[in-house]
């Protein structure tokens, strides 16, 4: 046990790291840090499971700040724990230019930071999916080797946003005993009061998901320690509402939101050292104060040391496997695997939409790599993401490797991406693309952390047909490819998609989307080629010497290409086709390499039912562009094409206008 004023003087050491940095850096939110300081105390000094000497320890507890803002609370921690990384010098660098210590925490900044948490409600969702990878792998590999909490700080904001519902709502289904959520209930926003926008009784909400629910002092020590040990024997997930002041401790704002995102200032910050009796000068840690922080640091050591011994006493087979998985690498034999499948298809050529060509390349895939873990936002069918391998996910039972995320594609997307930062699984989730707009928020901090999820997009274009302008994605890929570090893949057949799968899951640091079809598409690829061509982003698919005309194209459109170029060599005009099945991937290839590609051909045209956005890089300004100008429209797919002029007829018509 820790005497209240040993407690009072560690906590107060976050509270005045956090002041005095934002003060320095007259920007950040010193209000949250100040009132979740007992709680980080209790927490981290008494039940974390954690090695500052071995940060990536994978079964240490994760802790997720979802709320963000607060970054000075986890950078404090950092510190005063031991962290080789994180100095005093680093704190006083706070939200400035190249360092460590951002506005808000960002991963693979520094170690300690298990996510990055900006947009309030992502870090919750995050740890949902971190519960979901930890109760996974320990059905898998016993809790020898996985058995650790999540453990989550939120705020209102995080609660308020949509994507919590959907998180939490998940997590109370499938019953995530070892995930527990704080939140810092201390009523104020940035606008004022949290009266001001809502009254929503968060204690009924949770109860409503089948969350264990308790209710706590956030500055009594004794009240936040016991209800952190009933959470560990709960089963299901814990909801700790700790009732705070912001800004605890700052005698004239505390308890308002003019402690929330703004400097305390001078007078303020003189006058809380008073109140809280805090006499040294500012970022620096009594004596006493920093040794209690650093043993706290050290109290995993030997739990860490003896989950090694058991690592070792492990099985050497199981072993190998434990260690590869949470070192991302691929099993030998993966591109071996997806080589024996392309000269299968070549051997076949068959007519196939380019989702069952990702289920059949999937069934390769999820064979060989037992890591994958598989899902889809209620569309397995039509996203064609389960395989014969895959039994799904139940409350009960996590033996299985496919998960039914519901109708929940915000959360899905987030809850990826921490199954995927908590290592050992590879996830991939299906989903329309339409509705990657709702997944967006998540895809960007996939690909801002350069993390490997895999988002199975279907359904990708007019061709969707019936369902009509809402599930027809026009302006959909011109914006995923506008995300720097995303891969955005449209295959135009089985063989590209089988080398599109490969590419995105040999992607240790990248995210990548596969857009694909829902109608059927005849084979461009015909005959077998060793290289993965998709590699290079864009390759001649069609060659022509001194061609007239180069016709670029993407997933369907690359059909239409090809019996264009095929009309226009009838009449005697030279025409190459060059297949896009990613842009990010051909503008990273040499100079060289990307002229030869755009060629020389007087006639440049491109083809995608979609924008044209992005398209002018290859064609010109002058080059002629077959695809969408406006939203769809409900009827057959092959109408709605003739409808919007995306032929063969337009393509040979915009390129004998321009000759």
């Amino acid at each position: 046990m820790t005497s209240p004023e040993k407690h009072n003087r560690m906590a107060n050491a976050i509270r005045f790291l956090a002041m005095d940095a934002v003060e320095k850096a007259n920007s950040g939110h010193p209000g949250l840090p100040m009132g979740a300081a007992d709680v980080a105390t209790v927490l981290f000094s008494r039940y974390l499971k954690f090695d500052p000497k071995n940060p990536l320890w994978p079964d240490r507890d994760r802790f997720v700040l979802s709320a963000g803002h607060g970054s000075m609370l986890i950078y404090s921690l950092l510190y005063l724990t031991g962290y080789e990384d994180m100095t005093i010098e680093d704190i006083k660098q706070f939200r400035q230019l190249g360092s460590k210590t951002a506005g808000h925490p960002e991963y693979g900044h520094v170690s300690g930071i298990e996510t990055t948490t900006g947009p309030l409600g992502q870090g919750i969702a995050n740890a949902v999916g971190m519960a979901i990878a930890e109760k996974k792998l320990s059905t898998e590999f016993g809790s020898d080797l996985q058995n650790h909490h999540t453990y989550v700080l939120v705020g209102d904001g995080c609660l308020m946003e949509g994507i919590s519902q959907e998180a939490i709502a998940l997590a109370g289904h499938l019953k995530l005993n070892k995930l527990v959520v704080f939140w810092d209930n201390n009523s104020i926003t940035i606008d004022g009061a949290v009266s001001l926008s809502d009254s929503t009784d968060q204690i009924a909400r949770f109860k409503a998901v089948h969350w264990n629910t308790i209710e706590v002092d956030g500055h009594n020590p004794d009240e936040i320690a016991a209800a952190i040990e009933a959470a560990q024997k709960s089963d299901r997930p814990t909801f700790i509402a700790a009732k705070t002041i912001i800004g605890f401790g700052a005698p004239n704002k505390q308890g308002t939101h003019k402690v929330h995102g703004n400097p305390l200032g001078a007078e303020e910050i003189a006058a809380a050292r008073k109140s809280l009796n805090w006499e040294s000068e500012a970022f620096a840690i009594p004596a006493d104060v920093l040794d209690a922080w650093r043993l706290a640091g050290l109290r995993s050591t030997k739990a860490r040391k003896e989950w090694e011994e058991r690592l070792a006493a492990t099985a050497s087979e199981k072993r190998a496997e434990f260690v590869r998985r949470f070192a991302g690498d691929l099993p030998g034999g993966f591109d071996s695997a997806i080589d024996a499948f392309k000269k299968k298809v070549a051997a076949n050529n068959p007519t196939v939409a380019t989702r069952k060509a990702s289920e059949d390349v999937l069934e390769v895939i999820n064979g060989l790599l037992p890591e994958t873990f598989g899902g889809s936002a209620d569309l397995t069918p039509s996203n064609n993401t389960k395989t014969s391998q895959m039994t799904s996910i139940s409350p009960n039972d996590f033996s299985g490797r496919y998960m039914h995320w519901g109708i929940r594609e915000h959360a899905t997307a987030a809850a990826i991406n921490g199954i995927a930062l908590h290592g050992g699984l590879i996830p991939y989730s299906g989903g329309f693309l339409i509705f990657s707009d709702y997944c967006r928020p998540s895809v960007r901090l996939a690909a801002l952390m350069g993390i490997r999820v895999v988002h199975v997009w279907t359904h990708d274009s007019i061709g969707v047909g019936e369902d009509g302008p809402t599930h027809q994605p026009v302006e959909h890929l011109a914006a995923l490819r506008a995300i720097p570090n995303l891969l955005l893949f449209r295959p135009a057949d089985e063989t590209e998609t089988a080398e599109c799968w490969q590419i995105a899951l040999n992607q240790k640091h990248r995210p990548s989307g596969l857009a694909l079809t829902r109608q059927n598409l005849m084979p461009v690829r015909t005959e077998y080629e060793e290289k993965n061509l998709c590699a290079n982003g864009a390759y001649e698919l069609v060659s022509s010497s001194d061609a007239k005309v180069s016709i670029f194209a993407s997933g369907s459109e690359v059909e239409l290409a090809v019996k264009a170029a095929q009309a226009l060599e009838a009449k005697g005009v030279a025409t190459r086709v060059v297949s896009v099945p990613c842009v990010e991937l051909f503008f990273e290839q040499s100079e060289d390499y990307r002229r030869a590609i755009i060629g020389h051909s007087p006639v440049k045209i491109a083809v995608e039912a979609a924008v044209r956005e992005g398209w002018d890089a290859f064609i010109g300004h002058d080059g002629a562009f077959i695809g969408m100008k406006s939203f769809g429209a409900s009827g057959p797919a092959k109408e709605l094409y003739k409808h919007f002029g995306i032929t063969v007829e337009a393509v040979v018509a915009a390129a004998e206008a321009k000759l």
